[in-house]
Order: structure tokens, then C-alpha cells, then sequence
């Protein structure tokens, strides 16, 4: 029997909050052109607009305000919040910079090589450089005591700012880092002396030496990162995502302060819980899915070894896992 749509009408939706946005919601996100190109044209109609505004014998002023309108429209439509101040400062920006005294206009195909080496366009398909803040993971070894000799991973390190942060909370684990581009792979070697730093494809690596993978990515690329994390890590390990939980897979904990962003901590589940495909989440399967993996979560595999237990929270701010048949939660909306 097929599995019923939860976005057809009279169906039941998931929850919000914990679950995750809503599966018509993400299929809309994964039909949207990849990004950057949607800034690209946004900031391409910003000036159109004001060329066109000048032509039709409106003042400097009036033909600025017109070639920010786009970037005004796309943003009011942008969920993220990073994506919305790149949509909201491109002609602005832009438009400061042409008008700069002096400049050549070689200037601009030299900026535009140097963006391209030091973030290649396979690495926007990922997450942009947004570095982890340096409290992002306070007080997480109280929730996840692991090992001295623990191998934990930083997929996409950037320029290593979760590195220090996981190192703070696990002074004696082995850190491993992966980024694709090389600029930033080398820049964080030498800040980061202390973790093995190199240049690779996150979603090539094998993830199974890892007690724990650590993420700062997009929501749209979270579905993968989970599948991948099911089928190639050890039952009981743990991923870990900052700001984007993963759409439809209930967490073991939710930890956020004021004034921080969420993190979201995934125990991997047995071998019997299967993990949810990209196509499944796009095609809007994700109650079958979650219900797969909440019942292995509550019937454990006879004879499963736990790794790393969950230590009880410390504050009320650290929010647990909801149980199904739980009728609200008390997480914060991503």
C-alpha cells in the first residue's frame, strides 16, 4: 500500500519546531536554482532596473532606489537570513564600488578570480563561509563525554572556527577537518596545528572512523548529510548541526541559550532504522520515515552497545528529545 502524502489535503502534518520545516516547504527550496546563481540575477535585474530608470530620465537618486528594488522583493520571499543580506547588499554594494574614483575596470575581473579560487562553485552547493561562534558548543562535553582518544570530524571547516571550537570541549579528541577549497584548507592547517586539516569532498569521505561528525551547512543539504551519517557511522555515534535541524528526523536534544544559535544533536540509530533519502524527503515520505526511526530509537537492537550515553541536562534551556504522542514543544523556531 502506498504511503500517504502529507501534503495532500485532510492529511496529517508533521510538527514544526523539532521535525523540521515542512516537506511541501523543502520541495520548494530543492526546485529553486542552486545558489548563487538566484543573488546573481537578483543583483543583474538591480542594475537593469536603474539602467533603465536613467534612461526614462529619473535622478541618481531615484534610479539607485529603483536598482534596489529587486534585491528588496527577493529578500521579503528568502527565509535565511544570510541569503537575504547577500540579496539585500549586492547592489548596493555594487554600485559603491563602480562608483569608487580610480578604479579599473579590470579590478572587477580580478575580485571576481580571487572569490572563484578561494570558494570554488561545487563549494556553494554546501554552505557559504560562515564561521561557528566561539560559545556555539559551550558546555556540549557535558551532553557527550567521549573518549580521549575519540575521531571526531569538522565537514567543511572553513577556516577552522569549529575546530577551536570543538577543541575546547574535547581537549584530548583527535580532530579531523574537510574542506574543499584549497585557499581555506591551507589557511586553517596553519591556524588549526592541532587537527588533521585537508582538502577533500565531505561527501566522499568515509564518515565510519568518526564517533562524532560535526556540521554548519545549509537545510537544503542536511537530508544527505543524514543518510550518509546512517549508513556510514557506527550505531551510537553522533552528528551534530548547528542552526538547520534535519527535516523530519526527531533529535536526541536541542541545545540553545539566548542570544545562540540551535544545535541539534543526532544519535545514530541502529542498523534496523533505515535512513531517509534526499528523494524520499523530496517526494514528502517523512512521517513512514520518522516513524521507522522513532521506533528503533525506543527499541534499541538486542544487544547494541551505547557508545556514549546521554548525560542529563544540567539546565532547563537544554531542551530534550519530544516523544511521539507529545503535543508541544519547548524549542525555538530555526
Amino acid at each position: 500500500m502506498p504511503d500517504p502524502d502529507p501534503t495532500a489535503p485532510g492529511a496529517a502534518r508533521p510538527a514544526a519546531g523539532i521535525h523540521g520545516p515542512h516537506p511541501s516547504r523543502l520541495r520548494m527550496r530543492l526546485r529553486m536554482p542552486p545558489w548563487p546563481l538566484p543573488a546573481l540575477a537578483c543583483w543583474a535585474g538591480g542594475w537593469l532596473c536603474a539602467a533603465l530608470a536613467q534612461q526614462a530620465g529619473a535622478g541618481p537618486a531615484l534610479a539607485w532606489l529603483t536598482g534596489w528594488l529587486p534585491g528588496v522583493a527577493a529578500a521579503r520571499h528568502e527565509p535565511l537570513r544570510w541569503r537575504r543580506l547577500w540579496l539585500l547588499a549586492g547592489y548596493p554594494a555594487s554600485s559603491l564600488l563602480a562608483a569608487a574614483p580610480g578604479l579599473p575596470a579590470w579590478a572587477w575581473a580580478v575580485a571576481a578570480g580571487l572569490l572563484a579560487v578561494a570558494y570554488p562553485r561545487r563549494a556553494w552547493r554546501d554552505a557559504p563561509l560562515f564561521p561557528t561562534p566561539a560559545d556555539a558548543l559551550q558546555g556540549l562535553r557535558r551532553q557527550i563525554p567521549l573518549p580521549p582518544d575519540a575521531r571526531v570530524l569538522d565537514a567543511g571547516c572553513g577556516l577552522g572556527h569549529g575546530l577551536r571550537a570543538l577543541r575546547r570541549q574535547w581537549p584530548q579528541a583527535r580532530l579531523d577537518g574537510l574542506e574543499w577549497s584549497w585557499p581555506l584548507a591551507v589557511a586553517t592547517r596553519l591556524r588549526c596545528r592541532d587537527a588533521q586539516v585537508r582538502r577533500g569532498d565531505m561527501w566522499r569521505v568515509d564518515w565510519s572512523p568518526y564517533a562524532m561528525v560535526y556540521l554548519f551547512q545549509r537545510p537544503e543539504t542536511m537530508p544527505r548529510a543524514w543518510a550518509k551519517a546512517c549508513a556510514e557511522m557506527a550505531p551510537g555515534s553522533w552528528l551534530l548541526s548547528l542552526d538547520f535541524p534535519v527535516p523530519g528526523v526527531m533529535s536526541q536534544r536541542l541545545l540553545q541559550r539566548p542570544g545562540r544559535r540551535p544545535l541539534w544533536l543526532y544519535r545514530i540509530p541502529s542498523h534496523a532504522a533505515q535512513a531517509a533519502t534526499p528523494a524520499e524527503l523530496a517526494r514528502g515520505a517523512l512521517a513512514p520515515i520518522r516513524d521507522r526511526a522513532r521506533s528503533a530509537a525506543a527499541t534499541p537492537a538486542a544487544g547494541a552497545a551505547v557508545q556514549f550515553p546521554l548525560q542529563p541536562a544540567d539546565k532547563a534551556s537544554d531542551t530534550p528529545a519530544t516523544r511521539p504522542g507529545d503535543r508541544s514543544t519547548t524549542s525555538a523556531p530555526v
